[in-house]
């Protein structure tokens, strides 16, 4: 599959924008104004509308929506009891049912480490169980996960950190460092691309981060112990 480089004129079916720090990047930013369905995870909804913004929908278990809120937006509130999901699984399953499967995920990170973290994992179990194709977007840049072989544009001195989730075997093309099957989640962090275009092949799935932004300074070292390194 080729994935194309994520900025301001990137399209998707829907954007579920969750409950974490609101994005400030140019390129969230626009793809959260340009959407053509805008789906809010429970008071994400609140904070759309304070930032000019018209929820299609907010889905949720409501549990810290105030009554005023609630009674006002009923007419686009959803409220999902369950407690098996998150919020935002919960809008994706919603998404779904509204047949939408290229989804942008945005303010899905901030505020808690512990809600950052998991929210990131489950762009995995979306790809593979849900079968869509998720991308979650910061204000520094995007996950997307993969599995096979793959190729991702890329501008050269992007930076590119490859996690892998389940391959015993990976390899890749158009990096400054060569990707392996790597066996602890900081190891394919901070690599880098080299041209135009990456291209990725693994026997399982990984998940990829991308800036938005190019390294603007050269680096010291080129070894494998420094590349690491922040």
């Amino acid at each position: 599959m080729n994935y194309p480089l994520i900025d301001e004129q990137s399209v998707f079916d829907a954007v579920i924008l969750c409950d974490g720090d609101f994005p400030v990047h140019k390129i969230p930013l626009s793809i959260l104004r340009r959407n053509s369905f805008l789906c809010c995870c429970d008071n994400a909804g609140i904070s759309a509308f304070d930032h000019g913004l018209t929820p299609d929908a907010i889905v949720g278990d409501g549990d810290s929506m105030p009554t005023g809120f609630r009674n006002s937006h009923s007419d686009i509130i959803h409220i999902i009891d369950e407690q098996d999901d998150n919020d935002q699984t919960k809008a994706t399953r919603y998404c779904i049912g509204k047949g939408f499967h290229n989804i942008a995920y945005l303010g899905a990170t901030g505020k808690r480490e512990d809600h950052t973290l998991g929210n990131i994992s489950l762009m995995a179990r979306y790809m593979d169980d849900f079968g869509i194709k998720p991308v979650m977007i910061t204000d520094n840049g995007y996950f997307i996960p993969a599995k096979g072989r793959n190729s991702f544009a890329t501008f050269k001195r992007q930076q590119v950190s490859i996690f892998n989730l389940s391959c015993s075997h990976l390899t890749g093309e158009g990096l400054r460092w060569q990707p392996y099957a790597y066996k602890s989640m900081w190891q394919g962090t901070l690599n880098e691309a080299t041209g135009d275009n990456i291209t990725l092949d693994g026997d399982g799935s990984y998940m990829v981060f991308l800036t938005h932004d190019r390294k603007t300074t050269e680096p010291e070292h080129t070894s494998e112990s420094h590349k690491n390194s922040f």
